[in-house]
């Protein structure tokens, strides 16, 4: 048998990376997930709420999708495809965002990348050089990691349930002076929230008359970087909105970003898009093709198709979006008999993702030993709002369900009322 290489002391080695590399966090979500795929490999009874994915037994994808995708590769769609995305599908996202947003972005506005992380990154890449101000809320997902990635002074602005844990422009002002990006998702990966039409509108409105001071000054704009994936899936009274819709003045300074991923449950297919202004789309285009940051070009032929066909889109989302509705009711429902009940609990409605806020208030606890607890005696895999760059011990956890059945979330309640203690 072969002794192996020598490949160093790990020490050693690590000490000759860059300082990047040796202070990269890796994701503390993909590391509780991690946990509890051993968990379960053993034989544990896990009702797993971490990873914001969907089981394919639970949310298939949409069949035409995968027919098509089938049939480009039946075609011979294997070759590299353009970096910037197939113009096919580029024209598809132009004719659906003017047709269920009322967004007349050019094709020169769309770019296509490998789902929409590369589009995030590079977001901040594009607008920002090392020391400028990203400003984002948190809890948020990854803002903290590529802030660091890309050397952004990172401006993050703690937010709770009292804002639907939104930035109010109150929270904004006092950074608009120094701010280069201010980063927002809505529906809001980790809490499920969506943000309000008014209060949009009023950080739209703040960023454009900065902007215009900015102007005469000679200064850099202020970049909005709005991030929309679940947009398709919002419920109850919510409802999603674009900053264009709300101010149609701050379009010049905006990044929308989109995919495949989440509204049809296709998060491994890896198709994501951005509209922007044509001359951030091309600088953003020549940054990211330097990466390989492109969808696979089947799959660009296949979604393309799909935006297109109404119906089939249609027929899609009638039946998936009630679906992960139940789910999130089902769980919503029971931990608010819980809260009536004396228990420790406190949650939100649902609104828009695959996400539900919930707060487990145990006196003397950290969210660290939350999570622990309801693991280890409920079966009940949560993710605490620090693995979105929340510091405080809050209380505050995601609950994510596009991998559970409702079968699981029934069994799952009753242990974890007997977990908890009651006040």
């Amino acid at each position: 048998m072969s002794p192996g290489l020598d490949l160093g002391e790990p020490a050693t080695v690590d000490a000759s990376l860059s300082d990047l590399a040796r202070g990269v966090i890796g994701s503390e979500i993909l590391r509780i997930a991690a946990e509890i795929r051993a968990l379960k490999a053993k034989g544990a009874e896990i009702c797993n709420l971490t990873v914001g994915d969907f089981d394919p037994t639970q949310f298939p994808a949409p069949a035409a999708l995968l027919d098509g995708m089938r049939a480009a590769l039946a075609a011979g769609q294997t070759n590299y495809p353009p970096s910037d995305g197939v113009v096919a599908l580029r024209e598809a996202v132009a004719r659906y965002y003017a047709k269920h947003l009322g967004l007349d972005y050019p094709v020169e506005s769309v770019l296509i990348t490998g789902g929409a992380r590369p589009l995030l990154y590079g977001s901040y890449k594009t607008v920002l050089d090392p020391g400028d101000a990203a400003i984002y809320p948190v809890p948020s997902w990854n803002n903290n990691h590529y802030a660091y990635l890309c050397g952004a002074r990172a401006i993050e602005i703690p937010v709770g349930a009292e804002t639907n844990f939104f930035p109010t422009p109150d929270h904004l002002r006092p950074h608009l002076p120094y701010a280069r990006l201010i980063l927002i998702n809505s529906p809001l990966n980790p809490t499920g929230t969506a943000i309000d039409a008014a209060v949009l509108q009023q950080i739209c409105e703040m960023i454009v008359g900065e902007n215009r001071r900015r102007e005469r000054a000679g200064g850099k704009a202020i970049w909005l970087c709005y991030d929309q994936v679940y947009w398709q899936l919002v419920f109850g009274g919510a409802k999603h909105v674009t900053p264009p819709e709300v101010c149609a003045e701050v379009a010049p300074y905006t990044i929308i970003l989109d995919a495949a991923s989440k509204s049809f449950a296709a998060t491994g297919l890896r198709v994501g898009w951005a509209v922007m202004p044509p001359a951030a789309r091309q600088r953003m285009a020549d940054i990211l093709g330097h990466v390989g940051a492109w969808a696979p070009r089947p799959e660009q032929v296949a979604m393309a198709a799909l935006l297109d066909n109404e119906a089939a889109v249609t027929t899609y989302l009638a039946e998936m979006r009630p679906r992960v509705q139940q789910r999130l009711d089902r769980l919503a429902g029971g931990f608010a008999a819980m809260q009536k009940e004396g228990y420790p609990v406190e949650v939100i409605a649902p609104q828009g993702a695959i996400y539900l806020s919930v707060r487990f208030a145990i006196p003397g606890q950290t969210n660290d030993a939350t999570r622990k607890l309801l693991l280890d005696r409920a079966g009940f895999a949560v993710v605490p709002f620090q693995a979105f760059g929340l510091r405080e011990d809050s209380g505050w956890f995601r609950i994510s369900v596009g991998a559970v059945s409702l079968a699981e979330i029934d069994a799952a309640l009753p242990r974890v009322r007997a977990a908890l203690p009651r006040r």
